[in-house]
């Protein structure tokens, strides 16, 4: 493979160098990265195999006693379609051009399912409940799994980042995967009695529309001018950078009534000797002015190159930083991101860093974090090309900007997590041809404050992967999400709640996805909840009733109706399964009656698969709800122990 792979665009943005059509006349034909030993290939439809060879040189493909062939194209790259085959396997696949054959042994045929979203699907399994003496016991020949590199690309890519390593589960190998993708296949084959591979494409802390195509995405206006930017990056990077640093200027000229008159900060020949010392967080640092402060704060420090570290110098480190910043160096600006627990990583241009004193200067908007640099003095330093690490061991300069709380700064549209498009670039496209059975996604947390466009966004990235994967009727698992954060301890606003409302609301109205509750599964106290071996199971519940047509209902009970019925208010449930059950409660607990925006908590009881809310049919009262807060306590679940799922729902 050519070692020339670009960086000219930044540390996150790897742009994919294709295999070249001359090192195939050398080499023999070569599979695309997805492709390898012990991979799973998807059962009872016809397979698509590609890869890379000389250009115009006919391949032949065989596996299982069947071949194809294809001819590669001017640029090397061939593709070839197998007949469908059944379940089973060992096999060995083989690609042959020019009397050389490149074969991949151990390779399976089964089912395939894609598992996707942010760091709840990304959690590995070696931390999940249990695993301790759980996974010791996992060894299974017919259960295969991947992990996709993480790469953020600014087009659709045809390849991925790097080749990949499928691994057969056992315990040496699992606890590297996806620990709810893992124990939903690990449940599924376990019933089938066929291969099953699973693939991982993840990316922790990420907003939905990274994962969405350019084209599917651009379909909601007011995401159109990023991604011509983005599109701009990927031909005219030096532009694009340009073109977003002016954005982001526009942005504090509008919200900041002193931003013109703080650039002069930015100078590397500034005097900063009056500004007081801050070591770290600006809200730790025993600073009175600075204890409660939220809003903008200006951070000045500088570090001594030689002449032999200036010239090799190219990337500064800063750990994480609360929230928002732009750094700059000697008055080039070098980066910037808006994710608190993002680790700023930043490539520097040639020449920027220069023999003698270099000046950092830090803007950033925080607080809710603990304000500035909130990571450990040990991370933020400058690295060099040959691996030297340089500490920027020395206190920083700093000065009040204005004070703010709420704002956010719009992120570059290439800056993960908030990128748009650019992990569908990087991670999904380059695979989509692979044959899927079902995909799996557990993301949300990063949307939590833009529920309503999540009822759009969810809904798009299904038909979008749909339409890009060849799949129209490809099946979606949603996991819910879990409980997190604050208990209520009367009715509220939730985030949280209304982000799953979204959730439930996509799937409902999707009649080849299905939802996976986890709201009791959750932990108030730490966003990454590990009972991942209940929410995978629920998964795969989901799946035998959606994908695989098995007689049972694909989760727990639902609302349908809400009636007055005298004084009382009677709420109606499917998927009980044989009637609703409460937990150390004759009665239910998280129901709520609103009036307006007003909302009251309600006393519930079960009367089969209805609850009733005595005396709630109050004037006025035209909504109900349940489990409506970020980390709601609930004890009402299915006959056969599944929860209810959270709703809002008008009164008829």
């Amino acid at each position: 493979m050519p070692a020339q792979c670009s960086r000219a665009i930044a540390a996150a943005l790897i742009m994919v160098c294709l295999p070249s059509a001359a090192n195939a006349q050398t080499t023999g034909p070569t599979f695309a990265r997805i492709f390898g030993d012990h991979a799973v290939l998807q059962r009872d439809r016809p397979i698509t195999v590609w890869g890379y060879a000389a250009a115009r040189e006919r391949v032949t493909v065989s596996l299982n006693g069947q071949s194809a062939s294809a001819v590669a194209d001017a640029r090397g790259r061939w593709r070839a379609t197998l007949p469908k085959m059944a379940a089973g396997g060992p096999y060995r696949l083989t690609a042959s051009a020019g009397g050389v054959t490149t074969s991949l042994s151990d390779i399976a045929i089964g089912d395939v399912y894609l598992c996707s979203g942010q760091s709840n699907m990304e959690f590995p399994a070696r931390l999940s409940t249990n695993a301790w003496g759980g996974l010791a016991g996992s060894a299974n020949p017919n259960l295969r799994f991947v992990n996709i590199e993480k790469d953020s690309a600014p087009t659709p890519q045809e390849e991925l980042k790097s080749p990949v390593a499928w691994k057969t589960v056992g315990p040496e190998t699992v606890g590297d995967a996806s620990a709810v993708c893992y124990y939903m296949a690990r449940s599924l084959q376990q019933s089938l009695k066929v291969p099953v591979g699973f693939i991982d494409s993840d990316w922790g802390g990420t907003t939905i529309q990274s994962w969405i195509s350019p084209d599917s995405l651009r379909t909601i206006k007011p995401y159109d001018q990023g991604l011509s930017l983005l599109a701009l990056l990927a031909t005219a990077p030096d532009r694009a950078k340009t073109e977003q640093y002016r954005r982001e200027e526009a942005w504090w000229d509008a919200h900041d009534p002193d931003a013109n008159a703080e650039r002069r900060w930015i100078a590397p020949d500034f005097d900063d000797s009056g500004w007081p010392m801050l070591a770290g967080a600006w809200k730790q640092a025993g600073d009175a002015e600075l204890g409660d402060f939220d809003g903008v704060v200006w951070l000045r420090t500088s570090v001594t190159l030689t002449p032999a570290q200036a010239a090799s110098a190219n990337d500064l480190e800063l750990g994480q930083i609360d929230t928002f910043d732009s750094a700059w160096i000697n008055g080039v600006r070098v980066g910037g991101s808006g994710a608190w627990w993002m680790w700023r990583d930043y490539a520097v241009p040639a020449k920027v860093f220069r023999p003698g004193r270099n000046m950092i200067v830090l803007r950033v908007l925080g607080g809710e974090q603990g304000g500035g640099l909130v990571g450990a003095p040990e991370h933020r330093g400058i690295k060099t090309a040959s691996g030297d690490w340089i500490p920027l061991g020395g206190p920083w300069h700093y000065k009040k900007g204005m004070r703010a709380k709420g704002l956010s700064v719009p992120p570059a549209p290439w800056a993960v997590p908030n990128s748009l498009s650019t992990l569908y670039n990087g991670m999904i496209a380059p695979i989509r041809d692979y044959g899927f059975r079902l995909a799996a996604w557990y993301q949300g947390e990063a949307n939590s404050g833009a529920a309503m466009e999540y009822r759009t966004l969810l809904p798009l990235l299904m038909a979008d992967w749909r339409q890009k994967l060849g799949e129209p009727q490809l099946p979606f698992l949603i996991v819910q999400l879990a409980a997190f954060g604050p208990v209520a301890t009367q009715p509220g606003k939730s985030d949280w709640a209304e982000l799953r409302y979204a959730q439930a609301l996509s799937v409902r109205n999707d009649a080849r996805a299905g939802l996976a509750v986890s709201v009791d599964v959750g932990d108030r106290f730490d966003i990454h909840p590990t009972q991942k071996t209940v929410v995978g199971e629920r998964l795969a519940r989901a799946a035998r009733a959606i994908v695989y047509g098995e007689p049972v209902t694909p989760g727990g009970p639902e609302a349908i109706s809400a009636v007055r019925s005298g004084n009382d208010l009677v709420i109606t449930f499917r998927n009980t399964n044989g009637g609703l059950r409460t937990y150390s409660s004759d009665k239910a607990i998280g129901f709520e009656a609103c009036a307006g925006a007003s909302c009251t908590y309600a006393t519930a009881t079960v009367k089969g698969d209805a609850i009733l809310l005595p005396d709630a049919n109050t004037p006025g009262v035209t909504r109900v709800r349940y489990a409506w807060a970020d980390a709601p306590y609930v004890n009402l679940y299915s006959a056969d122990d599944l929860p209810a799922v959270p709703f809002e729902m008008e009164v008829r």
